[in-house]
């Protein structure tokens, strides 16, 4: 838990744990053991060479300042946008181009593979395009009926 260690950025921006001990790790990498299902639980920070030197349960339980600095960190490496909407497809066959509405804003990709598109758990999917970037389905039942429609055809 937070309260066994301090955590802050150093001049470079690397974030620097500190131990009750004193002992202080700089560089220490934020990683989500579940990233799509629970991405505020399970938290294990790792330094160099991927030794865990901290664990957090839940962030909801951490000191806003380690949350903001471990919430900062992982979204500047992880790119996942999440799909609210599929607008349109080239075709119903692959390799096709997808229309989409993300959390981010509109975009379009090319879907390779019927393959490229992996269930994550029962609800949710992981898209990935010709690029290797990794789009999220939080819900497959939850999406409007119009994107659910479009994602029946290559499920």
């Amino acid at each position: 838990m937070s309260s066994t260690f301090q955590l802050r950025r150093d001049s470079f921006g690397k974030l620097v744990l500190t131990t009750l001990e004193g002992e202080e790790h700089v560089g220490v990498i934020p990683v989500r053991a579940f990233p799509i299902q629970a991405p505020t639980r399970g938290i294990s920070l790792v330094r160099e060479g991927g030794k865990e030197v901290a664990w957090i349960d839940d962030l909801a339980g951490v000191p806003e300042q380690v949350r903001t600095l471990i919430q900062e960190e992982i979204e500047g490496r992880e790119f996942i946008p999440e799909i609210l909407r599929i607008k349109d497809v080239s075709s119903f066959a692959t390799p096709c181009t997808w229309f989409v509405t993300t959390d981010r804003g509109d975009t379009e990709f090319v879907l390779k593979v019927d393959e490229d598109i992996r269930r994550i758990g029962d609800t949710s999917l992981l898209i990935a395009d010709n690029h290797g970037i990794n789009f999220l389905v939080r819900d497959m039942f939850r999406i409007d009926k119009h994107s659910r429609k479009i994602l029946d055809r290559f499920l």
